[in-house]
């Protein structure tokens, strides 16, 4: 009864319109403070919540995000994989996914991935004839590669709130990622194989595949040397994003597109979305710690071991929860209130930790594109200047793969686990 009073009250503010971060933290002071327990564990508990190394990755990334945005990275590598497929079918399409694919091994974020190479590639392919919806679908899907493929926020986020390896995750990251890129590729030869009608680029000559090539190549070894320094245990997540930062900053100087008026528009669009992150991981840090003090994750793991016993029908209980948080909250929400809740009955019934994580970011990713609070529908919406109705028309078929991915996982759980424990 308690559990369900709770959990009532924290979807009754969330339909008021209360921010997140607020509606979790005064929601958590207000049952501290009626057990009652002292007020000062919530300064403690937001102190320590942002007294986190591991957490020093998150602003770090969104710097380096921003400063490859501010200076047109996405374009460089779109023309460089555009210049080698662009002349097959479907191959802007296929360069889009590409684009997304690469721009995601550098930034962390599904906005930024989804922005960045949206303003470069909607205008060609719309020129070229490609349906309108289904480029703004396309996009609006290829975004979501940016909480998968490492780095990913979203997963720096879920290793710090299970203590679980970061670098792991990130290596259980790559082969749904790639996967998913491939599916997305698929899709969209397919649709202009067996129906569309659009205009191929022309062939790129030599000289400007070479040139386009060598272009992309900085951002390339940039995403590199963020990831390899990681798995190769040179530098911790933190380290590598901080040189990450320097390194975006160096090369976009260098190529004169970084202007001290640039560099403070970046330096303040990453600092706006840290704020937000942190303000969520602190007010969900605090409600965690008032449930558990309710032992409302101890009763929830419990009933859900006396009940579903079996693995399989935990995942899809578990599936079918965030797919319909997913139409009301967006993806950070959904991880830091529902993975102190459901990760102690991940013990109970055998599922691996790692695996769970990737699990649960493709199905966050699937909250991004659909609707009603859909964060890549808005973004894209805002870059193509479209109608809602008409972006969500072109990610359902994506909604679709994703989904499929989501149980391809379940009965393959090497896509995600051959990486890190099979190579």
């Amino acid at each position: 009864m308690t559990a369900a009073m709770i959990i009532c009250g924290l979807l009754l503010l969330l339909v008021l319109r209360v921010p997140v971060a607020f509606a979790m933290g005064g929601l958590g002071v207000f049952l501290l403070w009626i057990y009652p327990l002292p007020l000062n564990a919530v300064p403690q508990r937001l102190f320590g919540t942002m007294d986190s190394f591991e957490l020093l990755a998150v602003p770090m990334f969104l710097l380096m995000s921003n400063v490859l945005l501010k200076g047109n990275i996405g374009r460089d590598l779109f023309a460089a994989v555009q210049s080698w497929v662009g002349h097959w079918p479907g191959g802007l399409g296929i360069a889009t996914v590409l684009s997304c694919g690469l721009f995601s091994a550098v930034s962390g974020s599904s906005v930024a991935t989804a922005a960045t190479i949206g303003t470069v590639a909607m205008p060609e392919m719309t020129r070229r004839g490609y349906d309108r919806s289904f480029v703004l679908g396309l996009l609006a899907a290829g975004g979501t590669l940016g909480i998968l493929i490492p780095p990913s926020i979203p997963l720096i986020l879920y290793g710090v709130i299970t203590e679980t390896s970061i670098p792991t995750l990130f290596l259980a990251g790559i082969g749904p990622g790639l996967f998913l890129c491939l599916a997305f590729i698929l899709y969209g030869f397919a649709r202009a194989s067996l129906g569309d009608k659009f205009e191929r680029s022309d062939p790129a000559s030599g000289p400007e595949r070479l040139r386009a090539t060598l272009m992309a190549l900085p951002t390339v070894a940039l995403a590199v040397a963020v990831i390899g320094s990681i798995y190769l245990g040179i530098a911790t997540p933190s380290e590598s994003a901080a040189v990450g930062f320097v390194l975006a900053l160096a090369m976009t100087a260098a190529m004169r597109r970084m202007t001290f008026a640039l560099l403070q528009q970046a330096v303040h669009d990453a600092m706006k979305t840290t704020a937000m992150i942190f303000l969520i991981v602190a007010g969900a840090k605090v409600f965690s710690y008032a449930i558990t003090i309710y032992r409302i994750p101890q009763d929830i793991s419990s009933m859900l071991a006396a009940n579903i016993s079996e693995a399989g029908l935990f995942v899809l209980a578990v599936g079918l929860v965030l797919l319909v948080l997913g139409l009301f909250l967006e993806s950070l929400s959904m991880l830091l209130i529902m993975v102190p809740v459901l990760f102690p009955a991940l013990v109970a019934v055998g599922i691996d930790p790692i695996w769970f994580g990737i699990f649960f970011v493709v199905l966050i990713e699937t909250a991004l594109i659909t609707p009603p609070v859909g964060m890549n529908l808005f973004v894209l919406q805002g870059v193509g200047k479209a109608d809602l109705q008409e972006v969500v028309r072109g990610a359902l078929p994506f909604v679709g793969i994703l989904l499929a991915t989501a149980v391809l996982l379940w009965f393959w759980k090497g896509l995600a686990l051959w990486i890190p424990y099979g190579m």
